[in-house]
């Protein structure tokens, strides 16, 4: 985790193999010096069902508990619930331990403002500079030494909350819910039975090693293939993407729900400033859907963080990624999963229609194939003059009925192309061509 000239915090936090590059020993580490950026308050933190979990909260608290501050530790909770939390219990930072949809082997640390919100670059880089620093450390010790609260109610107020944003009962609808055995395995069942419906869990037996393991929102085609006319919603590890599934088994990844509930938002005067966050995957569908309703499209790189930072700048209500994070600015600062799934409903259920008719109104999206093409030097991408070249005459060629994205992976030797066209074999055929330039030019 310590090598020098690579950044410990990534777009989503910090992530690794458990025990192995995300080891207690650092854990302990990122504690005491997130303890000492705080400096006596108190510090919030929640976990996803994977087995090293426990660990690397248990490390973490210790860690805050040395240098003087106390935990509240709400244990498996979504990620949504943990941001919430964090805002209403008045806590200075949050923390969240999980990998999200990544396999159970990994696992990671994510670190939350007071807000519930990640935290700026600026204070990571802080608390990164004091864990490269190490000992000695500013210790306390007598009375002065900080120790664990359970929050035992913390679904219970998680859920309340959720419930509290839907005005309608779902009564007469009929859910198929993959909890991927994670973190929205107790919560999500309990919330929608709450709201009436008629639910079925699958997914819901976490045993520490089975997270996201062939299910969840990482694996829709698993829910695909049971829902049997039923509306379903597939959550990942922790519960901060949603993908849904429609009556007919088609999935409806983060791009077709935001395409729905935008257009829903702005007919009712709820689309703030007639804008939508997303970012550069998006797919042409989605934009194109946006134009025609009149809606403003703000782009950003790839990432929920970045998404948040540009609806704080545009004041927007509604942003996210095609991966299914969705933030609601008016509820959460960030991706909530199950908020995004009441969010989604609602339309369904305000409008009297199935998910599939909806998403026929609102969205035709387009043929997209996404290639990591692992290479030499990434950074010989911007002078690939050959394939550059190729690029335009494609685009020339597709006029608006295609797109091309090539950027480079920000933590691997991977250049990372996606190209949108009319049909499936048609950007399949791009996509190979374009490939092969890639390799050639870059090694």
């Amino acid at each position: 985790m310590f090598e020098s000239g690579s950044r410990l915090f990534g777009t989503d936090g910090i992530r690794g193999v458990a025990n192995t590059e995300l080891t207690a020993d650092f854990a302990l580490a990122l504690g005491r010096a997130t303890a000492e950026e705080i400096r006596g308050e108190s510090v919030l933190i929640g976990r996803d069902t994977r087995r090293s979990g426990e660990m690397l909260s248990e490390a973490f608290q210790a860690g805050l508990h040395s240098i003087g501050v106390d935990s509240l530790d709400v244990g498996i909770l979504p990620s949504g619930g943990i941001s919430h939390l964090v805002a209403e219990t008045g806590a200075a930072m949050g923390v969240i331990i999980s990998a999200s949809h990544n396999p159970a082997i990994d696992n990671g640390i994510k670190l939350l403002n007071h807000r519930g919100a990640k935290l700026a670059d600026e204070r990571e880089d802080r608390i990164e500079a004091r864990v490269r620093r190490g000992s000695p450390w500013l210790l306390a010790s007598g009375d002065s030494v900080g120790t664990r609260f359970a929050m035992v109610d913390a679904e219970e107020r998680y859920l309340t909350f959720l419930k509290g944003t839907m005005p309608y009962s779902l009564n007469g609808f009929r859910l198929l819910i993959d909890c991927a055995n994670g973190a929205a395995t107790r919560v999500a069942p309990e919330l929608f039975r709450r709201l009436s419906a008629d639910v079925e869990v699958l997914c819901a037996e976490p045993d520490g090693t089975n997270i996201n393991d062939g299910c969840g929102a990482a694996h829709p085609g698993f829910l695909a293939g049971e829902c049997r006319g039923r509306v379903g919603l597939a959550f990942d590890g922790d519960a901060d993407r949603l993908i849904a599934v429609d009556e007919d088994g088609v999935p409806a990844n983060g791009d077709v729900i935001m395409a729905i509930i935008a257009r829903h938002m702005k007919e009712t005067g709820k689309l703030r400033k007639n804008v939508v966050v997303a970012t550069v995957m998006a797919n042409l569908g989605f934009r194109k859907a946006m134009s025609e309703m009149g809606i403003e499209l703000v782009e950003t790189q790839v990432g929920d963080r970045y998404v948040k930072e540009a609806m704080w700048e545009r004041r927007a209500a509604l942003g996210g990624e095609q991966s299914g994070h969705v933030i609601f600015s008016a509820h959460a600062e960030t991706g909530d999963g199950l908020l995004t799934a009441v969010r989604l409903l609602e339309v369904l259920a305000i409008t009297g229609k199935e998910l599939r008719e909806l998403r026929a109104e609102t969205i035709t999206e387009f043929p997209q194939i996404l290639r990591n093409v692992r290479v030499a030097d990434k950074s010989l991408l911007a002078g690939a003059d050959v394939l550059w070249d190729a690029v335009s005459s494609i685009e020339e060629r597709l006029g608006g009925d295609g797109r091309i994205l090539i950027r480079p992976s920000g933590t691997e030797p991977l250049v990372r192309v996606m190209v949108e066209a009319p049909t499936r074999d048609e950007a399949v055929t791009i996509t190979d061509e374009l490939v092969a330039i890639v390799r050639s030019e870059l090694g």
